[in-house]
């Protein structure tokens, strides 16, 4: 009798239809309602992804997964899932966070990092799931975005590092870190396999985009950084590896039905009965080589706003230090026809946060001048080091990038194109910190719109105290004023937008959640405490109204 090795996960969830994503340990049909599918074979491990159609608005319907007319979902004595569609309600709430590495929930792992070296505290989704456990679903997320590094190549638990061990040579090639495919499918069934983050990835709808740890820490941060990385004897192998479980672990997912319909590839993969890895290796081996050749980013609609998800690490341009670019054109003209207004609210899914401490932005634009040549050849080697030492490689690395996606934002803001949204959000991970950020344009540039940056991270991978420090270092005026000195003097212009933090960031295990309601958004940002591991909660740390249309006000906008 077949089973489930992961899942299942309700991924796609709109007005009439739904996707549903699994994989079973040998070939299969697998059915939830009154979809079929059958699984196809990506290198001796199987896998489907169910559309359901025909279902009405704004209603509840439940769902079980059989497979070859076996329930295999949910077990006994456990409720089903239940899908939840889209209608005209305009309520909606997003939870969002990023960077959560998979470790068992007890101790050494559960305690501070200070503590021991191996501590990643507790879990916020884990928290998250135990509390929906005791709510009506009335109060459930209604989607979840992961914003990044869902899986960690280069950072893996004892147990798949043993595992890997009695594959092959820990001492050779990449060594303790994730090398292959069939690697890959360990990380995934490790992250998604504990029982609380298997129950929510089934009964809320999911979003996720990738960033570097999915694949390698400070993954294309430039052209020297990638050239370092191709000359590795096993690096070709892990690429592949990463695109390959990423396009069927978590890309597939994010595609509406008729995305799917569409997508050749796809299609080919679902008709084959035969070992479809050369084919997804050959396809792999091409997006690995061609940055505007496959585009990773998508859009989702949520009632009356919409959701776009950038991909910001694999369509990087970065050869040329002279002319960088966050989105390779073909990608970024996509991107610009998908970040109109005629909406609620515009969410833009960002795995870099767009607005940093004002020192780190005017360190990352002074570094990227430096590396471009502005203080010499000298300056291009101490600049290239200083990089990647310090990870600078968000959007204020890429200046013209950062000025292009600026200027959308006021242009969306100003009515420019179509009627202005009630807020627009940039949703963040990656900096292992927490924060809200109030956007102001220059007076006189017509925005309307509240725009803020709401950032949430980590998942589960907090900092120690001393990294602690050195970021909330970079949020005091003598290191901002430092830092402005010397992109001044590599000749780096002001950006063209300025932002605030009213509050100060957070450092914990955190988890975030959005709730829209008409033209009125309000972002709350919820923490553990490592001392609760046994019953994880959350705890409020930011609950701030971005707009409020009762009383018409909002965050950002134009500044004086």
């Amino acid at each position: 009798m077949p089973a489930l090795v992961l899942g299942p996960l309700l991924r796609y969830v709109g007005e009439t239809e739904a996707t549903v994503w699994v994989e079973t340990d040998v070939p299969c049909e697998v059915r939830v309602r009154d979809a079929t599918e059958r699984t196809f074979n990506v290198g001796g491990h199987h896998y489907a992804l169910v559309i359901i159609r025909g279902l009405e608005p704004d209603t509840r319907v439940p769902y079980d997964v059989r497979l070859d007319d076996q329930l295999v979902w949910p077990a006994a004595g456990q409720d089903g899932g239940c899908i939840r569609t889209a209608g005209n309600d305009e309520e909606f709430m997003l939870a969002f966070g990023s960077c959560r590495v998979s470790l068992p929930h007890e101790p050494p792992y559960v305690l501070t990092k200070d503590a021991d070296k191996a501590g990643r505290e507790v879990d916020a989704l884990a928290a998250l799931a135990a509390r929906m456990t005791t709510e009506p679903p009335e109060r459930w997320p209604d989607a979840l975005l992961l914003v990044g590094d869902q899986v960690y190549a280069d950072e893996v638990s004892p147990a798949i590092r043993e595992r890997i061990g009695e594959r092959r040579d820990l001492t050779v090639g990449a060594r303790g870190e994730v090398a292959d495919f069939e690697e890959y499918t360990w990380l995934y069934q490790e992250a998604w396999g504990d029982p609380a983050l298997r129950w929510l990835l089934a009964v809320v709808p999911s979003a996720m985009i990738f960033d570097d740890h999915d694949v390698h820490d400070d993954w294309n941060t430039s052209g020297t950084w990638c050239a370092k990385m191709r000359a590795l004897d096993w690096w070709d192998e892990r690429i592949i590896g990463a695109y390959v479980s990423y396009w069927v672990y978590q890309h597939l997912g994010n595609l509406a039905p008729a995305d799917l319909d569409a997508h050749r590839l796809y299609q080919e993969i679902r008709r084959s009965t035969d070992d479809v890895a050369p084919t997804l290796r050959y396809w792999a081996g091409e997006a690995r080589n061609e940055q505007a050749g496959t585009r990773w980013s998508f859009a989702r609609r949520f009632g009356r706003s919409r959701m776009v998800v950038l991909d910001t690490r694999a369509g990087r341009v970065i050869d040329d230090d002279t002319d960088r670019h966050m989105l390779a054109p073909e990608q970024w003209d996509w991107v610009q026809t998908q970040l109109t207004g005629d909406v609620d609210h515009l969410l833009i899914a960002s795995t870099l946060p767009l607005f940093l401490a004002p020192a780190v932005h005017a360190l990352e634009g002074w570094n990227e001048a430096v590396c471009a040549g502005a203080w010499g050849r000298t300056g291009v080697r101490v600049g290239e080091y200083i990089r990647q030492a310090l990870d600078l490689e968000h959007w204020s690395a890429f200046r013209t990038s950062f000025a292009e996606l600026a200027e959308v934002l006021r242009s969306v803001g100003a009515g420019e194109r179509g009627t202005p949204p009630a807020s627009i959000v940039v949703l963040s991970g990656d900096v292992h910190h927490a924060y809200l950020a109030e956007a102001g344009f220059p007076r006189g540039s017509g925005v309307r719109s509240a725009v803020v940056q709401a950032v949430c991270s980590p998942v589960r991978n907090p900092l120690n105290r001393h990294e602690r420090l050195v970021l909330r270092g970079a949020h005091t005026r003598i290191a901002t004023a430092v830092a402005r000195g010397l992109a001044r003097a590599a000749g780096v212009r002001e950006p063209p937008v300025r932002w605030r933090l009213p509050e100060t960031p957070t450092f914990d295990n955190q988890i975030a959640t959005l709730s829209l309601s008409g033209r009125s958004a309000r972002l709350r940002i919820e923490k553990t405490q490592a001392h609760e591991w046994r019953e994880p909660r959350l705890h409020v740390s930011l609950d701030r109204v971005i707009t409020d249309a009762e009383r018409e006000v909002g965050a950002g906008g134009e500044s004086g």
